[in-house]
């Protein structure tokens, strides 16, 4: 073999490893894209499931907050009835029944009572009244609140205390 020749044969064994490179870093580059497209569908995915479960979740929120309102309705009923003193056994089942639906599809009263701190978390001030208790602690639930799951649905409607003597 010639030096004409030998220099031919590594001039292209030189042109195929740069070819070669080239492709290599082509393959790369088209992998890493295909590595983050695929990880952002397994994002997208987890996103859509996350909707999905919240859907399911929350999707019956309105329905929640009529049956809420009627069971206010029902607790005014109840007391209109209890002052007339014509009350039946009955009414406080059929009062039970409609907390234990709401309870099974993740409805559960805030606890709120007379004394704690306000929190506008969970709670909504009605009125603001001269108390002997510190100001802004909870003198009186006016209605109650309720969460479903971890949502507030309602915040409790509360009367809370200002110092005396305070305009």
């Amino acid at each position: 073999m010639t030096e004409e020749q030998n220099d031919n044969k590594i001039s292209e064994l030189d042109e195929l490893k740069n070819a070669l490179a080239e492709t290599e870093k082509t393959r790369d580059e088209y992998l890493a894209g295909w590595q983050r497209a695929k990880a952002d569908f397994v994002n997208y995915k987890k996103d859509e499931r996350k909707h999905f479960d919240d859907a399911v979740k929350y999707g019956i929120e309105g329905i929640i907050r009529d049956m809420i309102g009627v069971l206010d309705t029902f607790d005014l009923a109840i007391k209109m009835l209890e002052k007339e003193g014509h009350m039946d056994k009955g009414i406080y089942l059929i009062r039970s029944q409609i907390e234990d639906i709401l309870k099974k599809r993740g409805v559960e009263k805030i606890p709120v009572k007379q004394g704690d701190p306000f929190d506008p978390g969970i709670m909504e001030a009605m009125a603001e009244i001269e108390s002997e208790q510190s100001p802004g602690t909870v003198i009186e639930e006016i209605e109650p609140g309720y969460r479903l799951y971890d949502k507030i649905v309602r915040a409790s409607r509360v009367i809370i205390g200002k110092a005396i003597g305070i305009s």
